[in-house]
């Protein structure tokens, strides 16, 4: 029962901890709406000066059109984008009916840059399945136990990219990014 206790207080304090980033993260949204605002003005002085739409810049203030070089160019399918979760995997390490250890994982997905908005409006979906990997992963037993066995961290990469490419083929994801992974025994 001690151990029981101790494993649900552990994942409350992650999931509060979780909660309490995410809220913390989420004052940072309105400095980005009043930059965006700004950009809209400018946006609007530029074509009401010369009474044509403004030409799209790159990041270097260049033309984008211009350059064909893959600096400052559209979105191609050669491009990658990368898609962050908005909070991180905890998954409980079982043995012989008991938590033992926490896993908690940071996890992103690179993709082609064209299908990345997709990558957004399916998020509980591809939790769902990265979730599900990593279940199964902890059942084996041995993949959590050396977290820094290079083989062990390919395999939760591939069976992890496996899966979400099997359930999302048209998605163009390339590679999972394990960014952080951390264990805490109970």
């Amino acid at each position: 029962m001690k151990h029981l206790i101790t494993a649900l207080v552990a994942v409350i304090c992650v999931v509060l901890g979780g909660v309490v980033g995410h809220m913390m993260r989420g004052g940072g949204e309105s400095a980005s709406a009043a930059s965006k605002t700004e950009v809209e003005a400018s946006v609007h002085e530029e074509r009401s000066s010369d009474g044509h739409a403004p030409k799209e810049k790159d990041s270097h203030g260049g033309d984008k059109k211009a350059k064909k070089d893959g600096h400052g160019g559209g979105a191609s399918s050669g491009e990658s984008a990368y898609f962050r979760f908005s909070r991180e995997f905890v998954v409980p390490i079982i043995q012989n009916e008991k938590v033992v250890s926490l896993v908690i994982l940071n996890i992103n997905i690179e993709s082609d840059a064209a299908t990345s908005d997709k990558l957004f409006s399916q998020e509980p979906v591809l939790r769902d399945i990265v979730m599900t990997t990593l279940i199964e992963i902890s059942g084996d037993g041995r993949t959590f136990q050396s977290m820094t066995s290079i083989e062990n961290y390919e395999t939760v990469r591939s069976l992890i990219l496996g899966a979400l490419q099997k359930k999302f083929p048209d998605m163009g994801i390339k590679n999972i990014l394990i960014l952080d992974i951390a264990r805490q025994d109970l």
